[in-house]
């Protein structure tokens, strides 16, 4: 498939069709306390309910893609057989705010082709928010949205899930602690909401004006980094190889339009003076 317009729309379509879908479920399902069980460890859970949005997902990007590419959370990497089309899902991106009841999580879905970012879709089923990216451009329930908010740290709201947990277990336990502190200090609001491909929709609709996050996966921000470049916002992937696209990068620092980020302190948290451009 050529990356042109014309196709990125059609694969931002399909895109809204498969989380719309998996989304009237989830929010039939919200504050139902559904039964957690955990992944890696308590700090990673998952619900009946990711696996079912997954698969439902999948049988919708199966039908209108066959032959795809399907890259989930839940179900790893299926498919493959004669598309040159790739997807990456995240049934729900903010799962420990589902299962008890916090209105903070959504859908994500993103389409490569050849190779390239083209499409992508974040939707909150509470708000019935649709976030769409396509190589058009960026919109919220189809008008166009842009990346603009405050300029400096003091008038910023800006969202981390940094400290995580095992940040706090490393050995630089006292360095970690005093970035965070120096964090605190630095921006106006500092917020931890719960889910890294809503947060950076927020950040391409201008209602945050900054997130970082140095351990995420490709399903989590795939289609939100294409959201907040093609609303005019900065999306640096962190951490990544040479050579790597960047939604595979393990981490991300992203800001609004105009921000800056030069003078901001997660400058010196992000590493971002010793990676250069973000690597």
């Amino acid at each position: 498939m050529n990356a042109d317009v014309p196709a990125s729309r059609e694969l931002a379509g399909i895109a809204e069709l498969a989380a719309r879908t998996a989304g009237g479920p989830l929010r039939t399902a919200f504050r139902s306390r559904p039964e957690v069980d955990v992944k890696r460890d308590f700090h990673d859970p998952v619900t009946e309910h990711d696996r079912a949005a997954e698969e439902t997902i999948r049988a919708v990007l199966a039908e209108h893609t066959p032959g795809s590419v399907v890259v989930g959370e839940e179900g790893g990497a299926r498919g493959g057989a004669g598309s040159d089309v790739r997807w990456y899902v995240d049934p729900i991106d903010g799962t420990a705010n589902f299962a008890v009841g916090l209105p903070f999580f959504c859908v994500s879905v993103a389409a490569v082709a050849d190779g390239e970012l083209v499409a992508g879709v974040v939707y909150d089923p509470v708000r019935d928010d649709m976030f769409t990216a396509s190589l058009d451009g960026a919109t919220c329930n189809g008008e166009p949205i842009r990346s603009r908010g405050a300029t400096s740290d003091a008038a910023a709201v800006a969202a981390s899930s940094y400290p995580s947990a095992a940040d706090l277990r490393g050995a630089d336990r006292d360095e970690t602690l005093r970035r965070f502190g120096r964090m605190v200090d630095a921006f106006a609001t500092l917020r931890r909401p719960g889910s890294a491909a809503l947060t950076l929709a927020h950040v391409a609709a201008g209602w945050t004006d900054v997130a970082f996050d140095p351990s995420i996966n490709a399903w989590d921000v795939a289609a939100a980094l294409l959201l907040v470049r093609q609303a005019g916002g900065t999306y640096l992937p962190l951490g990544g190889r040479d050579g790597d696209p960047d939604w595979e990068a393990p981490g991300y620092l992203a800001c609004v339009a105009g921000f800056d980020l030069a003078g901001s302190v997660l400058t010196e948290v992000a590493g971002l003076t010793a990676m250069g451009a973000g690597r």
